[in-house]
């Protein structure tokens, strides 16, 4: 069954609106921070490894955002250009604002912890009016992400692009994707995760971020379809809870709930799973696959990429996706 419908008109199959930044990886893993001294320079933050991981998958993909006016700011656009992606709404600042940096520390494959500097950061400058109405009008599908959401003027910018897509009847995504540290408190933050999602057609969360958007509507035994039946009340078509290691489950109005196969992983680090999942899901969507043969493609992908150092670089293409299920199916430990 089909639950949303991107129009094939557009020239466009993907827009990601948000954080663009700087991953350093640790080199010297399974040791503490503290006693990492050589990192590895990446492209990050969610929507940036989204885009890049939708542009591998081989579609045409664009990105709305403000980088800095320094050599990492210049690093991240030309990386973005590299792999195929349209930067004409990827703004530079001119206020002084700088790249936002990532340090993540891999303790081991399972006890990994990222450090976060978010002080004056461009990507949060991203005003209103700096949004291109004529390129999200393009798109057959935005993503959003909670991230851009924290402080203004990102946040007005975020609605703006929202405003614009459901103008142009593009469909919205929105990766909850949430950092306690750009926030002032649980309660603005349930605001605007509240807003956005009521106008979005697919979900994408922890069972902790959907906790976050239940603050004034609360949901005591942290129930999965009570929280997915809230958003169908409005806009949404899908909504997918992420429960880590037990895997994910994606809702669906009709009530049925969908559940992909988990695959096997020689695992570096934890991050960027989510990331490759959304962007595998995304792509068998848009792809006009099931529910269920889109989640299982966002597994293999996430699978990939947990099994690399690096998140933005790991993203597979499509023929290295199928090529891991494949093999999996072969070994019998898909």
């Amino acid at each position: 069954m089909t639950y949303v419908t991107f129009s094939e008109s557009k020239p466009l199959d993907f827009v990601a609106v948000g954080r663009l930044c700087i991953d350093l990886n640790a080199n010297e893993i399974n040791r503490p921070m503290e006693e990492t001294r050589t990192f590895t320079k990446y492209v990050g933050g969610s929507p940036a490894n989204i885009a890049i991981g939708m542009a591998r998958l081989g579609l045409k993909t664009a990105f709305v955002g403000k980088v800095a006016n320094d050599q990492m700011g210049r690093f991240i656009t030309d990386y973005l250009v590299r792999n195929g992606i349209d930067t004409s709404n990827v703004v530079v600042d001119r206020t002084g604002a700088v790249t936002g940096l990532a340090f993540t520390e891999i303790k081991s494959p399972t006890d990994c912890s990222i450090l976060m500097y978010r002080d004056n950061v461009a990507d949060l400058k991203l005003a209103p009016d700096e949004v291109s109405e004529p390129l999200v009008a393009r798109t057959k599908l935005l993503l959003i992400s909670g991230t851009a959401l924290a402080k203004s003027p990102s946040r007005e910018a975020v609605f703006v692009a929202l405003h614009y897509a459901r103008k142009h009847g593009a469909v919205v995504a929105f990766d909850l994707d949430y950092r306690p540290y750009t926030w002032n408190s649980l309660e603005e933050t349930a605001v605007y995760y509240s807003l956005a999602a009521e106008k979005s057609d697919i979900l994408f969360g922890t069972r902790e971020e959907f906790d976050l958007t239940e603050r004034f509507e609360p949901n005591p035994e942290r129930s999965d379809r009570v929280t997915a039946s809230r958003w169908f009340r409005h806009s949404a078509k899908i909504v997918v809870v992420k429960h880590g290691k037990a895997g994910s489950v994606a809702y669906t109005p009709d009530g049925a709930e969908h559940r992909a196969k988990s695959f096997p992983a020689n695992v570096v680090k934890t991050f960027g799973a989510g990331d490759a999942y959304a962007a595998g899901f995304l792509y068998g969507l848009l792809r006009g696959w099931s529910i269920a043969r889109s989640m299982e493609f966002g597994s293999a992908a996430a699978a990939i990429v947990v099994s690399s150092h690096s998140c933005s670089d790991a993203m597979p293409t499509a023929g290295q996706v199928q090529d891991y299920i494949a093999r999996c199916e072969r070994e019998g430990s898909a």
